[in-house]
């Protein structure tokens, strides 16, 4: 048996609140009858006997009912209320942890947005646009009583809901493709300023904001322009429904006149019988105004259903004992995300525990797509990453995490204080064990100079401190609890002599700790460090073995001595320091 995903065991959870106010609805649509009975008596007992006792019995019973109908529809609203709470807390985490995986498999991609798509799911689900479609089915009641009051009654409230229905329909399907296309306009046109916002200083100082704004607005106004076509549609459909109600209230007074002036109905039934086709239209009405908003929600629900159905559960994974650190890949292949084009190409190689290994290469030769399969957040196209025999798919993230340090090559903290972000924002971090991993990475002195020390608010990204010096606490981050294994790609890019010099102390004493250090680096001080190089161009192995004999094998590449930069504002080297050029391996740095 296939065993069901979050979205469709929230969705089961919700099924029993729906049941629940389906019966509801039953009962509150019953008690709609009150008010056209109670005007059918007025008219056709109580004026007729001119008896007070009659209109005081029958006001007070229908006081009475109307109060059931008013705690049965506060008791239906708060059901879906508090079965939304329960949807939204059984989907949230699952969703978060999806779109986490979608985003690091799809770099740059909209997956987010789904975490919006929970709410207008919710929303609808706990709104007035549900309640409509749960009265719906109670319609025919009331077309039924406008039979019973005189078949040609009857008639013109079917009729009348019939063509409302038919407006519904063509407001569907006149503006569900405009619609879309809207939706899908304004998710491109938030990416687009989410992901430019992000270099807006390179905007400011290039002149760069009138190209950008061309561009954003000519995806802004291909939204509006869709919404514009779809609520010019959908107004024109509902003036007209607004039309056929007012309408159909004059046909069915006017009929009840013609028939109460023959004699073949009461005053009274008249007036009841507009009174229940009101009652019937009403719920077609309501699914009509509220269209737009259930459109939205099946948008959101497919988008929802997608994420799920593309990026799976992750199942029960045992224990695994904590790891030594010994790396292997074997025969690794890799593919640029959405795409079918290969990066890395039959890469194999081995880490033993508490070494060190430098990879280098050019730039676009694939280091940092190695580094996100050797850290765990992508999965190879074929082949393995093997952590102490185990591959790292097999591994629990949570776990797995705990026993892992990671340096990325473009350094992101997140929005807390420096303490939180060393901690990786653990539930109760020890104050220890964060100033044991600051110290180790030789950023503690320079936390204590901060305006909060380790309460500094770090700001959205990081943008409180300066390059140097988030990478100096991502570099605490990394190592924070001693992890098993250490991955750093280009450790020391933006820092100053004093933050190199820290590096080189926490790679030492990693090693004499007997950590795992993979390096991705062109520095000659850091190479220097190493016990392996694995040199990548186009995406193979273009050389791998202990660090001396790839240096003997060539002479005149020996590294030269290390250059010390001279430290300046903002923690970045005043000079282009030293590189290590190995045969194909150029003198760039940039991103693999």
């Amino acid at each position: 048996m296939r065993q069901k995903n979050s979205l469709q065991i929230a969705y089961s959870r919700f099924r029993t609140a729906f049941v629940a106010t389906i019966v509801f609805s039953f009962f509150v649509n019953l008690l709609m009858f009150v008010g056209p009975l109670y005007m059918l008596q007025i008219y056709d007992r109580v004026l007729s006997s001119r008896n007070e006792y009659t209109l005081i019995a029958i006001s007070a019973i229908a006081l009475a009912l109307l109060l059931a109908y008013g705690l049965l529809e506060y008791t239906r609203s708060k059901l879906l209320v508090r079965a939304g709470l329960h949807f939204d807390d059984a989907l949230a985490n699952s969703t978060f942890q999806k779109v986490v995986k979608q985003q690091t498999a799809q770099p740059g991609g909209t997956s987010h947005v789904a975490l919006g798509d929970i709410d207008k799911v919710r929303e609808f689900m706990t709104g007035q646009g549900i309640l409509a479609f749960f009265d719906a089915p109670w319609v025919p009641l009331f077309l039924v009583l406008c039979f019973l009051f005189h078949p040609m009654l009857g008639i013109v409230a079917t009729g009348g809901a019939v063509i409302i229905f038919c407006l519904a329909l063509a407001n569907e399907f006149a503006t569900r493709s405009e619609l879309q296309k809207a939706g899908q306009a304004g998710q491109g046109a938030g990416h687009f300023v989410q992901t430019t916002m992000q270099n807006a200083e390179v905007i400011r100082a290039l002149g760069m904001e009138r190209q950008l704004t061309d561009r954003w607005l000519n995806q802004h106004d291909a939204m509006l322009d869709h919404q514009a076509r779809a609520s010019g549609r959908a107004g024109l459909i509902m003036a007209s429904s607004k039309f056929v109600r007012m309408s159909l209230q004059i046909a069915i007074l006017g009929t009840g006149a013609y028939l109460a002036l023959h004699q073949l109905i009461s005053p009274g039934i008249m007036i009841a019988a507009s009174i229940v086709m009101g009652r019937a239209l009403a719920p077609v009405e309501q699914a009509v105004g509220q269209w737009k908003q259930f459109v939205a929600a099946r948008q959101a629900h497919k988008r929802l259903h997608a994420l799920f159905t593309q990026v799976p559960d992750d199942g029960e994974r045992i224990e695994m004992p904590a790891p030594k650190g010994e790396l292997s890949v074997e025969n690794l292949f890799a593919m640029v995300p959405g795409t079918r084009d290969t990066v890395l190409k039959g890469v194999s190689f081995s880490v033993a525990k508490g070494e060190i290994l430098a990879v280098i290469g050019p730039s676009g030769s694939g280091k940092s797509t190695l580094v996100r399969h050797l850290v765990g957040v992508t999965q190879p196209a074929s082949g393995a990453v093997r952590l102490d025999g185990a591959e790292m798919r097999h591994w629990d993230p949570e776990q797995l995490g705990r026993h892992l340090g990671y340096l990325p090559q473009d350094v992101k903290l997140f929005r807390g204080s420096v303490a939180e972000n060393i901690s990786r924002f653990a539930d109760e971090p020890a104050d220890e064990d964060i100033i044991k991993a600051a110290t180790l990475s030789g950023a503690h002195d320079m936390i204590q100079k901060l305006s909060q020390g380790y309460e500094t608010d770090t700001g959205d990204g990081g943008t409180s401190l300066s390059g140097g010096q988030r990478q100096r606490v991502g570099l605490a981050r990394a190592v924070y609890r001693e992890p098993s294994l250490v991955v750093l790609d280009e450790p020391n890019s933006n820092l100053d002599s004093l933050g190199e010099q820290a590096l080189i102390s926490c790679i030492q004493t990693l090693k004499k700790m007997g950590k795992t250090v993979i390096l991705v680096t062109h520095k000659t001080n850091l190479l220097a460090m190493s016990d392996k190089a694995l040199m990548l161009v186009n995406g193979q192995v273009e050389k791998f073995g202990p660090t001396r004999e790839m240096f003997q094998q060539a002479p005149a590449a020996t590294p030269a001595a290390p250059q010390p930069a001279a430290a300046v504002a903002g923690g970045k080297p005043a000079t282009k320091p030293a590189v290590v050029s190995l045969g194909a391996a150029p003198k760039g740095g940039g991103k693999g």
